[in-house]
């Protein structure tokens, strides 16, 4: 073993799932990084790096692709679960076959919601892990593109969990002198801010294929954030969680990054192109695509008000156009900032 740094896992050849791998494996931790197919693991192992999702970054002698799922994750202290969230499930199952240890941090690196009903990562994690193993559970989150941190240039996550004790033991496992990981126990307002901030990228990268202007896109973002408050306090998430990293942060990198591919998203569609087209050319998942009808789903069980997330909806599905979609948030009553001083 690397120095003395326990073994780790990571479930996903994602460009972050690849990044947070090199973290690890960079802190020390033999690493292995899971893949579906043996086709994908050999390719990645011959070259020694992702050249589909992370080309440039090559793997430390000490971070290895397998894809044999025991092998990944039986010894590991630490596993990791970074996959698209409408796979997150069937992930967790094949994970549950592997045998991890029932001491073993699982930490979710997944941004989004169920589709069904809008349920959080956490929610289904307890629906195929069991009650009992949602002491092991935590999330990561935090304004971290893949590209940067795997570059080594400085970045900061929060890990949540409700177990303090798995919240730092993945802390120690990531931080390093150019990643800094703070922790929390409020697993959902993690899991929401990282995951509500990829519909409003969207919206800010409309803002920008239409040239809006910096004033159009700061005033959406304020109200975007009211409306994650609203929505976040109503699921059970502590208001200052959306101030921090998994919040705030997350967000300004998601609306202002060319590397976002949510913003990346919303900026075609401002300039007039096709979703299906643009979701098409993507190499990888846009989150706030697929997050964005399970927000609508979380919120109407919960009886919260989302006009952002309703407009993105018409625009994402219904066909409507971009500009119409301002429209029509700019005509809607006006009203004080925050009725009543509540959110």
């Amino acid at each position: 073993m690397s120095g003395q740094a326990r073994p780790a896992a990571v479930i996903g050849t994602t460009s972050w799932g690849t990044t947070l791998a090199l973290l690890l494996a960079r802190a020390g931790a033999d690493t292995l990084l899971w893949s579906r197919t043996e086709e994908t693991a050999r390719r990645m192992n011959d070259a020694g790096e992702n050249l589909d999702r992370l080309p440039g970054f090559p793997f430390p002698e000490n971070l290895r692709v397998t894809p044999y799922m025991t092998q990944a994750v039986s010894d590991a202290d630490v596993i990791i679960v970074c996959v698209p969230s409408p796979t997150f499930r069937q992930n967790l199952q094949w994970l549950k076959e592997g045998n991890p240890s029932p001491d073993a941090a699982i930490v979710s690196a997944t941004k989004g919601l169920d589709r069904a009903d809008g349920s959080r990562m956490g929610e289904i994690f307890a629906q195929e892990m069991g009650q009992d193993a949602l002491r092991q559970y935590c999330v990561i989150s935090g304004p971290n593109l893949s590209h940067e941190v795997a570059a080594g240039l400085p970045s900061s996550a929060v890990v949540a969990s409700a177990d303090q004790k798995m919240a730092e033991r993945a802390q120690a496992a990531l931080t390093s002198s150019v990643f800094r990981v703070y922790t929390s126990t409020d697993v959902a307002g993690v899991e929401l801010g990282g995951s509500l901030k990829n519909i409003v990228a969207i919206g800010a990268g409309m803002i920008d294929g239409m040239e809006f202007g910096d004033n159009a896109k700061a005033a959406f973002i304020s109200r975007a954030i009211a409306e994650i408050l609203r929505l976040g306090i109503a699921a059970g998430a502590q208001p200052l969680t959306f101030s921090g990293l998994a919040g705030v942060g997350d967000l300004v990198a998601t609306c202002y990054s060319r590397l976002s591919r949510n913003r990346y998203v919303g900026e075609q569609l401002g300039r007039g192109r096709n979703i299906e087209q643009i979701i098409e050319d993507l190499n990888e998942v846009c989150e706030g695509y697929n997050t964005t009808p399970a927000a609508i789903r979380l919120a109407e069980r919960l009886n919260v008000e989302t006009p952002i997330t309703l407009e993105t909806h018409r625009v994402l599905y219904e066909g409507l156009n971009p500009r119409e979609a301002i429209q029509s948030l700019m005509e809607r009553p006006v009203s004080t900032e925050y009725p009543g001083e509540t959110l």
